[in-house]
């Protein structure tokens, strides 16, 4: 499947490395300013995938010192709202509808969101459908912390 997004465009056309990953972070915060709360950086993306890391820094700690279960929860939607990026075709277009959120343990490092779709989906000219993006969050040690099942509404443009 070749989607051909503006989003997807850019961080296709930008170096396959540390720098590439930083700019289109960069732009990416610039376009949706709330994402830079949590530092996000996309190390990996195409369609039905993607994986952001964000440090664990003052900004997004808690009371007990550990990564905030809000900030976590918009590290997730940075990694869906990526993955639906480069996989929606440009005819459709997506808006989150639900987030389901489990909290599985203490997050005590910086974090890992991978987005993952087992199947990438057909998006035909159906009314809209919805789609679940399951999320993993994991610590350093690659423990799942947090997971997030976020539901986002398709439809025709």
């Amino acid at each position: 499947m070749t989607t051909v997004t503006p989003t997807y465009r850019a961080w296709q056309r930008l170096p396959g490395n540390m720098l590439g990953s930083i700019l289109f972070s960069v732009g990416m915060c610039a376009r949706v300013p709330y994402f830079a709360s949590v530092l996000p950086r996309v190390v990996a993306l195409e369609p039905g995938r993607c994986e952001v890391r964000a440090p664990k820094w003052w900004g997004v700690r808690n009371h007990i010192g550990t990564f905030h279960a809000i900030a976590a929860c918009n590290l997730a939607e940075v990694a869906m709202g990526m993955l639906a990026e480069a996989t929606v075709p440009p005819t459709h277009r997506w808006i989150p509808k639900a987030m389901h959120t489990r909290y599985l343990t203490k997050a005590s490092t910086g974090l890992r969101a991978v987005a993952e779709l087992p199947t990438l989906p057909e998006f035909g000219d159906t009314e809209g459908v919805d789609l679940v993006v399951p999320v993993s969050i994991l610590d350093r040690a690659g423990v799942e912390v947090v997971h997030a099942d976020i539901t986002v509404w398709v439809t025709p443009a």
